[in-house]
């Protein structure tokens, strides 16, 4: 399975719906970077994403974005695939 990185805050309703989404998938960890406690982190996540809001989603080397970037790539079955790409 891929590696999932995700950008996060404590409070975020998005991402705590992303979890939930990715865990029923069979990811067993996240790796998590909390941009409310390290502002390096939210200017490197906006470098990278040219997004400034949370969840912003990495599986593998892949940007999905946020969590309803992650809720269509799921409706259109391609999250599966992504997840398990070698």
């Amino acid at each position: 399975m891929q590696a999932v990185k995700m950008y996060t805050t404590a409070f975020c309703p998005y991402c705590v719906r992303a979890k939930q989404i990715l865990k029923s998938k069979g990811v067993d960890e996240i790796e998590e970077i909390r941009i409310d406690t390290d502002p390096e982190a939210r200017s490197t996540m906006m470098e990278i994403t040219q997004r400034r809001t949370v969840p912003q989603i990495f599986i593998g080397d892949t940007h999905v974005g946020g969590c309803d970037d992650l809720m269509a790539l799921d409706s259109r079955g391609g999250l599966v695939p992504l997840l398990q790409a070698a």
